[in-house]
């Protein structure tokens, strides 16, 4: 029952916000349409469909868990994934690192339709055959053949193209295959960051990038022209610590409303403890101005 009314709430928030929009278009002369977390977006050259907001569930995530499957625990965290899918957000962010990989495969085991979710995961593995493992070993744990965007997860070395080659083509195999259908990396560092955006192997891009530069790769100044020049060059940017790992929860609105005006971030991830945070960033996304265009 309290899911249930959890989500009508949501929706008359969201119902609501959206004719505050209208209502202001219309009284300004055709003001342009503003964001929703359910908003399609198409991901880098393969043409991933998914929701502007991923559903994270690594906050403070290591060695196989996280906020998310400590705090929610397995069915606890499959219901929330329910409930957001019955809000239309059908994007989810996992990790090996997170240990959530269970979780979602309840939240599919719940009745939600394989097809109609997006499953981006990522792996640590440093060898050929550590990438090989993973990936069978994900395909178990999520309880799907096939994975939507698996990223090479947490680089830091500005030269990882050269280091991880190996790791890279088995990765190109898979994709071959159809086990994988978009690939990419998530970098923590300013070289890594800057390495992805000119590695033509590379097609989506997990980015650090908030406004005021916490927990990020660079300031905003620096990290920015490079997601640009990732767009420029055809690959997708999926932003995270867009409230700078929690350091910028008194700025969530003023954080959204920068990321979905920057124009080069697709779409971004946000680690949503429980029902109610995500309902106030439904809400917030959908209150954030769509800066016009000089």
């Amino acid at each position: 029952m309290r899911r249930r009314v959890f989500i009508r709430q949501v929706l008359g928030t969201v119902v609501a916000a959206g004719l505050s929009r209208v209502s202001a278009a219309g009284s300004s002369g055709g003001a342009a349409a503003g964001f929703h977390a359910t908003d399609p977006v198409v991901l880098g050259p393969r043409r991933i469909h998914a929701t502007r907001l991923f559903l994270g569930t690594g906050s403070s995530g290591w060695r196989g868990s996280s906020n998310q499957t400590r705090k929610l625990g397995l069915d606890g965290l499959a219901n929330y994934l329910l409930d957001a899918f019955r809000l239309g957000i059908t994007s989810w962010d996992s990790a090996d690192q997170y240990g959530s990989h269970p979780h979602l495969a309840r939240a599919l085991q719940l009745g939600i339709p394989r097809d109609k979710i997006t499953i981006l995961t990522k792996s640590r593995a440093a060898t050929p055959a550590a990438m090989r493992a993973d990936i069978a070993r994900f395909q178990r744990e999520l309880g799907t053949d096939v994975i939507d965007i698996l990223l090479l997860h947490c680089l830091e070395d500005p030269k990882w193209p050269a280091s991880m080659r190996g790791v890279m083509d088995v990765v190109s195999q898979y994709q071959e295959k159809g086990v994988i259908r978009s690939k990419g990396v998530s970098c923590h560092s300013i070289g890594a960051l800057e390495a992805a955006a000119a590695e033509p192997w590379v097609e989506i891009d997990l980015a650090r990038i908030n406004p005021r530069g916490a927990v990020m790769d660079a300031p905003p100044e620096t990290v920015v022209p490079v997601l640009r020049a990732m767009k420029s060059a055809g690959k997708s940017v999926i932003g995270m610590k867009i409230f700078g790992a929690g350091r910028l929860l008194g700025e969530k609105q003023e954080c959204l409303n920068y990321v979905l005006n920057l124009g080069c971030v697709d779409a971004f991830t946000i680690g949503c403890e429980n029902s109610a945070q995500l309902g106030e960033v439904i809400s917030l996304i959908a209150a954030a101005p769509r800066a016009a265009k000089g």
